[in-house]
């Protein structure tokens, strides 16, 4: 089940019941895929196509990509390693308060290595560029699986650590809440290409973008 959301200024997160395995077998997925994914700051149609899906309990938030990927790049490396800079991935960006500080960046390669980092401040009125890799979600499961058209990645994220982000205004999502955010992908290979599920305006700042997220929006 697939639906078009290019130009969408809503991403819906739907709750479920069903219990998730973070394994890379999307059997246990029954919500809709959105995409696919567009050039991050022109909305034009990407090489390969990228689709995700985003699901919630009481508990976690769930994410769910599909990737097509004819020439895979990359390697397992250690968690918290740079591997946007080498590696084809996915990643999922959130920002619960919609402040565009404090916000959460989640990338995951095909091979399960994934970073968890900390974007307090980006931007000249709140100090400038100011990231701290050593923050971790407790908790946080990525897995990775390559199949015959490309990759499927999964991330599951307790919103019990969300709430320990120090100014992050989260609060534990309900039916309506809204969050600002933006899921991405990096395809590496012989053409590199930067793709979001919802386009930029901007030509700046590459992903880090945060007052041009999408709403990410609870829903049953």
């Amino acid at each position: 089940m697939f639906s078009t959301v290019a130009n969408a200024q809503t991403i819906p997160v739907h709750r479920t019941n069903k219990q998730i395995m973070i394994d890379g077998n999307l059997s246990d997925w029954n919500e809709p895929f959105l995409g696919p994914f567009v050039i991050h700051n022109s909305g034009e149609k990407a090489l390969q196509n990228t689709f995700v899906s985003l699901s919630w309990n009481d508990e976690n938030l769930f994410l769910a990509y599909k990737c097509n990927d004819s020439q895979i790049i990359g390697t397992s490396k250690k968690r918290d390693s740079q591997i946007f800079d080498t590696d084809d991935l996915v990643e999922i960006f959130i920002d619960p308060d919609g402040d565009s500080q404090n916000y959460i960046e989640i990338g995951v390669n095909t091979f399960s290595t994934y970073y968890d980092l900390l974007l307090k401040c980006i931007s000249p009125e709140c100090g400038g560029w100011n990231t701290s890799m050593d923050f971790d979600i407790k908790g946080l499961e990525a897995v990775s699986k390559i199949t015959p058209e490309g990759y499927i990645a999964e991330i599951k994220i307790p919103f019990s650590s969300l709430e320990k982000v120090k100014n992050g205004g989260f609060q534990k999502p309900k039916i309506g809440t809204k969050w600002k955010g933006n899921a991405f992908r990096i395809d590496y290979g012989n053409t590199t290409e930067y793709l979001a599920l919802q386009p930029y305006k901007s030509l700046k700042f590459g992903f880090h973008q945060p007052a041009e997220f999408a709403v990410f929006e609870f829903v049953d």
